[in-house]
């Protein structure tokens, strides 16, 4: 089955910036990832999205906490009740909150809190074409749009965010037609290194790497000379040298490979070339930002932590603390 998801505007968008030299491979890496997949769940995300009633929204907002997009009242409890069984096909929802037409998605993530401790450190985002690695399914990207952008493009590998996305961006843009932001089914080796990105957010994904030096390169390829990274990513408490490599997992993630010390990844990001490396944050992750929904039944942090010491995961290794780091890029 192939994909409804249209990157047309995409293309014409970056046609005569400093990511033009990307359409060259841009509508293959789509083909690949995106047109031409076999996934298995495909046909029921499409079913989602050709199932949206056409309903303009009356108003959208996304300059505060929860994404809003229309009012209950645009809809009966029927049609809300329908719509709302088909958002739950999408599930887990792990990015949010969103309310759509009166429907509120409480995602695992309050990721509204994460952008509040950052925003306020951000250089303008007015007029910046921006990156956002490991976006999910773009909520932040809906902040961002907040401010002005020239450009958000953001890219993971999790297909179903994709269509997360493609709901929120369907009704969005029939209030702005102004359209800024998309999400691309890509990791960021899909991402050509042309220096052409104002702001590079990295954002929960850095300890999932194999190798965070290569990592942080890549992000600084990403990023135009004298551009902004902001990466924000799981730390430990500890001196300049020091980091956890978990044996196995870590808060029952297998996939998590690098916990520095926040002196370490500074020291990580001077080696890397950054400049004026700002640490801006430093929070740990409690059980009221990151937990088990109806939107995401799957176990969450509550049950990653020891049940009788919340200091440490169940492995015994200290609990999720993360910081957010800015740097300009050289």
């Amino acid at each position: 089955m192939k994909s409804t998801v249209d990157y047309s505007l995409l293309l014409e968008k970056i046609k005569g910036t400093e990511l033009e030299p990307w359409l060259a491979v841009l509508p293959a890496q789509l083909d690949e990832k995106l047109y031409n997949t076999n996934h298995g769940d495909l046909s029921a995300w499409e079913a989602v999205l050709e199932l949206l009633p056409a309903v303009k929204p009356e108003s959208v907002d996304f300059s505060a906490g929860t994404i809003k997009i229309g009012c209950g009242g645009q809809l009966d409890d029927e049609l809300r009740l329908e719509i709302k069984n088909n958002l739950k096909l999408l599930m887990p929802w792990r990015k949010g909150p969103f309310d759509l037409f009166g429907i509120h998605i409480d995602t695992e993530w309050r990721s509204d809190w994460k952008w509040d401790r950052l925003e306020k450190h951000l250089s303008p985002l007015n007029g910046r074409k921006v990156l956002d690695v490991g976006c999910g399914n773009g909520y932040h990207l809906w902040r961002m749009a907040a401010h002005d952008p020239e450009l958000l493009i953001g890219v993971d590998p999790g297909l179903k965010y994709v269509y997360q996305f493609e709901i929120m961006r369907r009704y969005i843009s029939k209030v702005r037609q102004d359209e800024v932001a998309f999400v691309l089914p890509f990791g960021i080796e899909d991402v050509p290194q042309l220096k052409a990105f104002d702001t590079v957010f990295s954002m929960g994904v850095f300890y999932h790497r194999r190798s965070p030096i290569d990592h942080l390169m890549d992000l600084r390829h990403c990023c135009r000379s004298g551009g902004e990274l902001v990466l924000e990513t799981l730390i430990i408490d500890g001196d300049e040298g020091e980091a956890l490599l978990p044996e196995d997992r870590y808060a029952q993630m297998r996939n998590v490979w690098f916990l520095p010390s926040v002196a370490t990844l500074v020291a990580w990001m001077k080696r890397c070339g950054y400049q004026d490396i700002k640490v801006v944050d430093v929070s740990v992750t409690t059980t009221e930002e990151q937990r088990s929904t109806d939107w995401m039944q799957f176990h969450s942090l509550e049950q990653f932590l020891d049940a009788d010491d919340h200091t440490k995961t169940v492995e015994g290794y200290p609990a999720p603390k993360r910081v957010v780091i800015i740097a300009e890029a050289p």
